[in-house]
């Protein structure tokens, strides 16, 4: 059985920093992409980021792009999303995704929520202004 745990969430003033981490358990393929995901309250799920685990490719939201960076460590099976200069907007839970559909990144569907098949509890992430 796959598991995905989110951790690193927390309060932020505007312009800092925070670490997300992301550790899987069991095994979700030989190829796969991880995805981070966040949620504001009354908005929809959105994409990120996300990563490919054989080449290590990433992708990234236009709104993010240039702060956040994502990164896997195969060893620990653990996947981080490095977020710098936080916005109040960058307000949300945020969630890990794991999907062995690895064509979503080349296809640029990967921020397409419904194509992910399991999913963190997630972690909140509050920035203050």
């Amino acid at each position: 059985e796959v598991q995905l745990v989110e951790s690193g969430g927390g309060l932020v003033q505007a312009g800092g920093s925070l670490r997300l981490s992301c550790a899987a358990s069991g095994f979700i393929g030989d190829d796969y992409v991880i995805g981070w995901f966040r949620q504001a309250p009354g908005k929809e799920r959105e994409g990120v980021s996300c990563i490919r685990s054989s080449d290590v490719r990433t992708a990234y939201s236009d709104s993010v792009k240039g702060r956040f960076t994502i990164s896997s460590d195969n060893a620990k099976n653990t996947v981080y999303l490095q977020m710098n200069s936080l916005k109040p907007e960058d307000t949300a839970i945020y969630y890990c995704a794991a999907t062995r559909r690895t064509f979503l990144l080349r296809a640029r569907l990967w921020s397409f929520p419904n194509a992910y098949d399991y999913w963190g509890q997630g972690t909140q992430v509050t920035v203050s202004s």
